[in-house]
């Protein structure tokens, strides 16, 4: 039976074939005039840069967009740091947000670009009905002097819109560059979160380097107490020798307790960016840690454009409200459409399959706005100051990352310089702490000017630790401000 119903089907499809002949025309012209009424798109002018005001005679590279850029995180030579940074793009959560946006992302421009296509529809049903039956009616389907009928029906159907005017066009396209933003969005979270790690591990490392200068300060601060409480004993020294040395190491300790409370601080931070809870993480001290500051190539200008994720991402959300004025003009112009089906109805199932049971229908429609009010400018007008909202925030972001990369360029020489007047300081400060120290044994000197000689000693060790882990972080953040790492 069912082979007697395709063959019928076949038939009727055949019939509606050639009572669609004349309709063939009309469609064929709609694809071949068919037209998109949008803007085409232009990335707008941005401000022209040469080369970096503050690079100097930094060294140069040649990146582009399609360079891979690789682990940056390996420049600093850290394998713990390398292990970390590899987590993050796995486990951290922003990124794993991301990373389902853009999935959504790609799930709607699938959607969109569907509606390009014809939809075909398979529709059924079945329905019996009857009555109380009257005397003098006769029907084969009696039961107990009630008379019922049957109802089947069963149609294939099809419609379709030409996008004569690129209205669904413009719709798929305009999610196609809304994905392609959300990818940028994506590389932006990942640097972002990478970077983070990245700064994070190298202030604890650097509290770890500020821990151990002061663990070996308070061993001299121990001895210089040992040394006051015997000249005290003697009666050379007066009580308030003892005093002081008492107060500056009591003093350092609660330093080093405060540098602890930063490094658990930093510890836990890490934890949740590399998607672990802070109380089953734990970094250990590495002694033999050393401070690695990178050379970094700032590139030309102009490739910063092509390199930052986040210019990347205003410039598809530009290109993406770009394609929503050809939507809205699209309105102004009549929306058409093709429907056709073919099916049967009969009042029993053996009958549905015959051929006086087929049905077919077919039509071309046309609609169009006469009046509404003025919503379709206004929409027109909506979608353009939305385009011209994007290409402001391009602009802006764009001139914020020239910003970021001279701050950063200006940073990282002057640190530079800083870190070596920071030794310096630090080497004579150590040599005025141990002759004053000398002075005061010999009784040239009082204790308080050994007071003021070990403060300033220590104060001077630890702003060099700090000055080169400032050179770190701003290598760090140069790198992000670039838009990622090189490789060869």
């Amino acid at each position: 039976m069912k082979s007697i119903w395709r063959g019928q089907l076949l038939e009727t499809m055949t019939m509606q074939t050639h009572a669609l002949k004349p309709l063939f025309p009309v469609a064929l012209a709609l694809l071949i005039t068919g037209c998109a009424v949008g803007p085409s798109y232009q990335r707008p002018s941005t401000p022209e840069v040469i080369a970096y005001k503050e690079a100097g005679d930094w060294v140069t590279a040649q990146p582009a967009d399609a360079l891979e850029r690789g682990p940056w995180w390996q420049l600093f030579n850290d394998p713990v740091l390398h292990e970390l940074a590899a987590r993050v793009e796995v486990s951290n959560q922003n990124v794993a947000a991301a990373v389902a946006a853009y999935a959504q992302a790609r799930a709607l421009v699938a959607e969109q670009r569907g509606a390009l296509f014809p939809s075909v529809t398979l529709s059924g049903g079945a329905s019996r009905s009857g009555n109380g039956g009257g005397t003098g009616s006769v029907n084969t389907n009696t039961t107990n002097g009630n008379r019922t009928s049957g109802n089947y029906q069963a149609s294939l159907g099809a419609a379709w819109e030409p996008d004569v005017w690129g209205r669904l066009q413009s719709v798929a396209n305009g999610a196609a560059t809304t994905a392609e933003a959300s990818a940028a969005d994506l590389a932006t979270a990942k640097l972002s979160a990478q970077g983070e790690l990245a700064v994070n591990y190298l202030s604890l490392r650097q509290q770890d380097a500020q821990k151990a200068l002061l663990a070996s300060t308070l061993a001299g601060y121990a001895r210089a107490l040992e040394i006051t409480q015997n000249r005290y004993n003697a009666g050379i020294a007066a009580k308030t020798d003892v005093l002081q040395a008492q107060t500056q190491l009591a003093n350092a300790q609660a330093d080093q307790a405060s540098v602890q409370r930063t490094r658990a601080q930093l510890e836990h931070a890490i934890a949740v960016l590399v998607g672990q809870a802070p109380g089953n993480f734990t970094l250990a001290v590495a002694p033999d840690w050393k401070a690695t500051v990178p050379t970094i190539p700032v590139g030309v200008p102009s490739t910063l454009l092509q390199r930052r994720p986040d210019i990347a991402a205003a410039e598809r959300r530009m290109a993406s409200a770009n394609q929503q004025i050809g939507v809205a003009k699209a309105a102004y112009y009549p929306s058409l459409s093709l429907n056709a089906s073919v099916g049967s109805a009969a009042s029993r199932v053996a009958d549905l399959f015959s051929a006086p049971a087929a049905l077919w229908s077919l039509g071309l429609s046309a609609a169009q706005v006469l009046f509404k009010g003025g919503a379709l400018d206004a929409r027109l007008d909506g979608a353009t100051a939305a385009y011209d909202q994007t290409v402001a925030r391009y602009r802006q972001v764009v001139l914020s990352a020239f910003q970021n990369v001279e701050d950063q360029l200006s940073a990282a020489r002057v640190l530079q310089i800083q870190q070596a007047l920071r030794a310096q300081a630090s080497s004579a400060a150590d040599q005025v702490e141990q002759q004053v120290l000398n002075r005061y044994r010999s009784g040239q000197v009082s204790y308080s000017e050994v007071i003021t000689a070990q403060t300033t000693a220590l104060n001077a060790r630890r702003a060099l630790v700090q000055a080169t882990a400032d050179r770190q972080t701003t290598a760090v953040a140069l790198i992000q401000s670039l838009g990622g790492g090189w490789t060869p």
